[in-house]
């Protein structure tokens, strides 16, 4: 208990270092896991030479989904572990398997030479990654939303996914630094093994610096009661499934407009590869910069607010966008486009994991934030590439206009009818 007094009365300048400790191993975690779906357009015929280029496509798309799969796995056992061994313990082991999947990538040999193997082992490497993922994602929302202190919570928060899309725009650096130094030849034939490489060993680096972070004060005078699977379905279930409604159109706009919105702007709008990469990592800078901003909005106005501005706008947006990105061949044009689009998301992601962490109580915070969300995000988030690319291959892209707008308009009712959890947070530390 005296440790807890201890940590709780750190200034703030000490609650900075954590946040920014804690941050950088998810930058990390996250630039491991979009390496993939930044260089998939260069990878994807090296695991499934056949068919065009939109069937194999399809194919690592569906690769990328069971990723997503395994997520909800991750989710439960590290969420159990966070919540009865620590946040911190949590947050090493998750960089640690997040280092193995990328490693296994990027040694893995091609279908040309060990034929079917290749695949399989992409898909196990996902899967492990997958389960790394899984469990980052709620502790870490956890462990900055329970760092930050009670007044600037929701911008303190933010930052994880300020953290999250640094990571995605390291991944889309690396693939603009290789596309200027390296022939589309060379990147298909070797080149894009080179970020899973560079993933694996910053993953060792933040190993180290994880050993280094503070457990939270929250979990320091927790109770002793051990999180169970079942508490989430006995005595939390209203939270559980406000958790899943909340995220399911985040997550999916979050994915429509930050990974598959390059393939998109290739396969339909007609650009290069190259301007495809440069208009959607411009669009990410501006995304990433404006997370403070709605997060600091929320401690002023109330996260609900937030989130329903995001569900108004992603309903009465998504048809307009998305098809005005279809049919212009303006880099100029598309980039507004998808800043407009990233603008609205934010919305959502700037706020999603504070909301989620204040809904409840300590013992139980790990598993209740990551398991909800990670199968609402396996269900929307993981197979949304696949998805699109399915409505397109059978002629019917527009259709997954819609889905995207009946989806997040289904999260909007959740953000309408659900209470304000800034005014009612369960995280009673400051």
């Amino acid at each position: 208990m005296a440790d807890a007094a201890t940590t709780g009365s750190k200034g703030g300048l000490a609650r900075l270092r954590s946040i920014v400790g804690g941050s950088a191993g998810n930058m990390v975690e996250v630039y491991d896991w979009f390496a993939y779906a930044s260089f998939a357009l260069y990878f994807a015929k090296a695991f499934f030479p056949e068919g065009d280029q939109t069937g194999q496509l399809l194919k690592t798309a569906a690769v990328f989904a069971v990723g997503f799969l395994a997520r909800p796995l991750g989710a439960w056992l590290m969420g159990l572990y966070a919540d009865r061994v620590g946040r911190r313990a949590a947050l090493m082991l998750s960089v640690s398997l997040m280092c193995l999947g990328s490693l296994i990538i990027g040694l893995c040999p091609g279908a040309a030479q060990i034929g079917v193997a290749a695949p399989t082992i992409l898909v196990l490497a996902r899967i492990l990654q997958g389960v790394s993922l899984g469990g980052e994602y709620g502790t870490s929302a956890v462990y900055l939303s329970e760092m930050a202190g009670r007044e600037r919570r929701g911008f303190w928060s933010s930052f994880q996914y300020v953290t999250l899309i640094s990571g995605q725009l390291l991944a889309m650096a690396t693939l603009v630094i290789l596309q200027s130094v390296l022939s589309p030849e060379a990147l298909e034939a070797w080149g894009w093994r080179i970020p899973f490489l560079i993933g694996a060993g910053l993953a060792v680096v933040v190993v180290w610096m994880r050993r280094r972070l503070e457990e939270t004060p929250s979990f320091l005078v927790r109770g002793r009661e051990r999180a169970r699977l079942m508490m989430l379905f006995t005595r939390h279930p209203r939270e559980s499934l406000i958790v899943f409604g909340l995220t399911a159109g985040g997550t999916l706009a979050y994915y429509t407009y930050t990974t598959y919105v390059q393939k998109f702007l290739v396969n339909t709008s007609g650009f290069s590869k190259t301007a495809a990469t440069q208009i959607t990592f411009g669009a990410l800078v501006l995304f990433m910069l404006i997370q403070p901003l709605f997060g600091w909005l929320s401690d002023k106005v109330g996260r609900r607010p937030v989130l329903i501005g995001f569900g108004v706008c992603g309903v009465l947006g998504t048809w307009p966008i998305l098809s005005g990105l279809a049919h212009t061949r303006d880099a100029g044009t598309a980039f507004a486009l998808v800043a407009v689009s990233l603008t609205i998301v934010a919305a959502y992601t700037s706020v999603n994991a504070v909301v989620k962490s204040e809904l409840f109580p300590t013992e139980v915070r790990a598993l209740g934030v990551a398991l909800p969300y990670a199968l609402a995000n396996a269900l929307f988030g993981g197979t949304a590439e696949y998805v699109a690319l399915w409505f397109k291959q059978a002629g019917r892209e527009t259709w997954f206009f819609t889905y995207v707008t009946v989806v997040i308009g289904l999260s909007l009712l959740v953000y309408v009818f659900m209470r304000d959890t800034k005014a009612h947070s369960r995280i009673l530390e400051d």
